[in-house]
């Protein structure tokens, strides 16, 4: 009797052994699938943990859902497309503009009234 394990995979033909790639590959799959699964609940816990205290955390959290929607059927017209790509580049254009802060911006001064 030897120590060292054989190799059962050369013994077998290469259907037997291709049919045991794809069981091995996909159990793989089947597994990174539920770390995934647990992950996201995990994320889901902490969005729903407390209320956003400003617009970026806001943003993110309806940045999650839209990315959710968009892998859905309902999100494959066109149109739906487009909508979430929009709202995906205000959220950017928001924050890169100061509204992302939580803080309204400033407001221009007011001009004198002119006196006719």
């Amino acid at each position: 009797m030897t120590d060292r394990p054989i190799n059962l995979d050369r013994r077998r033909g290469m259907a037997a052994q291709k049919l045991t790639e794809i069981r091995r590959l996909l159990a793989e799959v089947e597994a990174n699938e539920q770390a995934l699964r647990d992950r996201q609940e995990e994320l889901e816990i902490q969005l729903l943990a407390a209320p956003a205290t400003c617009w970026p955390e806001a943003a993110e959290k309806a940045r999650y859902l839209l990315k959710l929607l968009a892998g859905t059927t309902i999100a494959q017209d066109p149109r739906r497309q487009k909508l979430i790509a929009n709202v995906f580049d205000d959220f950017e254009r928001l924050m890169r503009n100061g509204g992302g802060d939580g803080t309204k911006p400033e407001p221009a001064p007011a001009s004198p009234p002119s006196i006719p």
